[in-house]
């Protein structure tokens, strides 16, 4: 286990430009994106042409590609990765849309069992403009379903990254989903 502000030390080089701590980076987190890009896959349908892997690599593309902010921790790293990665599904929906091919998507849903509709789960495009939507009402609701949702994050790792108590996660959680179902309900 790698101690957090070594972590934290070797982002900030990375993100100044030190190859060889890139390289560690990667190698310490990579496992972590890895687990969030195979959740995030789970939601897609069985035929879907990205896999988790290559969900990362593009996520890290972009994520090196861009103006790297100043990371200030492994929890900060993941939720921006987090970011992108829903990025990189909402493109990669558009791109399939756009183009006709195949069949739609399997539904998502923001928590196991319990569906935002009981006669429609939102895709990933209908999700992203509904956050899309609930980030110009409440920015911060926004962000804790982007990380609960997509980064796979628990609450207390939500909370950190906010720097809010866990309670208030847990209460803007709750409130956020109730407003995506009745936004996914009424299109």
């Amino acid at each position: 286990m790698t101690d957090p502000q070594d972590l934290t030390r070797m982002l900030l080089d990375a993100r100044d430009g030190d190859a060889a701590a890139e390289a560690r980076v990667v190698e310490l987190l990579y496992a972590d994106l890895h687990r969030q890009a195979v959740r995030m896959m789970r939601r897609e349908s069985a035929g879907h042409t990205l896999q988790a892997t290559a969900l990362v690599h593009e996520a890290y593309a972009r994520l090196v590609g861009s103006k790297t902010p100043e990371w200030k921790d492994r929890n900060h790293f993941i939720a921006v990765a987090s970011t992108v990665m829903r990025r990189v599904l909402v493109d990669h929906a558009r791109a399939r849309d756009s183009a006709k091919r195949g069949g739609p998507e399997k539904p998502l849903s923001l928590d196991v069992g319990l569906p935002l509709s009981v006669e429609h789960d939102p895709d990933v495009l209908a999700l992203d403009r509904a956050l899309d939507r609930l980030a110009t009402l409440d920015p911060r609701q926004a962000k804790v379903v982007t990380l609960r949702f997509f980064g796979g994050m628990t609450v207390a790792e939500v909370a950190e990254v906010l720097g809010v108590s866990k309670r208030t996660v847990e209460a803007e959680w709750t409130m956020a989903k109730a407003w995506l179902r009745q936004q996914m309900a009424h299109g």
